[in-house]
């Protein structure tokens, strides 16, 4: 069955490169700035990134031009096809305005969706999308399809640090409360998304603490069709917590992908942290 849908998303899903490439999904680059340097995401290894992180400018990223995603949807849809973009959560960036300016040339060709998520939550969603388009299914389906894995999605996330988030300015509907209380008791605070907005959704006297107060979570959850750990840095605690999770959950271990994140979350988050995703068996 020919594919009419192709999928689209940005830099910042976190897929790995062999699924990207196998199941033809386009990746458009978020940009990263250092002071005057400027690199498309991707262009640094991740190593790199944080050597340069280290350096008098803190990292800054901005979201693809309108242009960018015009000439992406112009060449798909040139291959006759139908173009359905992914995007990271526009309650923190511009991505997904600038994908939905481009898309309004192309009028039914091309559809945008907030994802409502960052990182492999975005990733998960496009590769779902992906996997449904090379089975033939049609954009109806296939946004049916995403609006119930989107809505099943819980991402819990324990930051070492409040200090990029903070000068990056993402999350300032809660951060001054969150500020003074970590400042004041030495704590390590726990977010996720709710409605693709970050939140406060605990605190922990340690970050081990934090960790285990997510497994917790988890484990309430029920049966799961997917599991995910990310990180920044913590290579040892991730794989160690992956651990933890099959052990409480039952999950099969193999199958409880851990990522280290792409440069997008890490400069807002910093180095040092822990996120765990995961989805409830559901019905598409």
């Amino acid at each position: 069955m020919e594919q009419v849908v192709r999928v689209a998303t940005d830099s910042s899903c976190d897929l790995p490169r062999r699924l990207v490439e196998r199941l033809k999904i386009a990746v458009v680059p978020l940009i990263v700035r250092f002071g005057p340097e400027v690199y498309q995401d991707g262009e640094l290894s991740l190593d790199a990134f944080w050597e340069r992180a280290a350096g008098p400018h803190h990292p800054q990223t901005s979201q693809p031009s309108v242009g960018t995603f015009e000439a992406l949807f112009e060449r798909l849809v040139a291959q006759g096809k139908h173009v359905l973009c992914l995007t990271i959560t526009a309650k923190h960036s511009g991505t997904f305005n600038a994908a939905r300016l481009a898309a309004q040339r192309f009028g039914e060709a091309v559809k945008v969706f907030d994802s409502l998520s960052l990182s492999l939550g975005l990733g998960l969603q496009a590769l779902a999308a992906a996997q449904a388009a090379q089975a033939g299914r049609s954009m109806q389906e296939i946004l049916a399809m995403l609006e119930g894995l989107r809505a099943r999605m819980h991402l819990m996330i324990i930051l070492d640090t409040l200090e990029n988030l903070r000068r990056g300015g993402r999350a300032d509907g809660f951060i001054a409360v969150v500020d003074r209380m970590t400042r004041a008791l030495n704590i390590k605070a726990i977010i996720n998304l709710v409605e693709g907005q970050l939140r406060l959704l605990g605190a922990a006297r340690s970050f081990e603490g934090g960790l285990r107060r997510v497994l917790s979570l988890i484990e309430r959850l029920g049966a799961l069709e997917r599991l995910a750990v990310i990180h920044t840095r913590r290579q040892a605690m991730a794989e160690e917590m992956a651990d933890w999770l099959a052990k409480r959950t039952g999950f099969p271990r193999e199958r409880i992908w851990v990522r280290e994140t792409g440069t997008v979350l890490a400069t807002h988050a910093g180095a040092g942290v822990i996120g765990v995703l995961a989805v409830p068996t559901g019905q598409y």
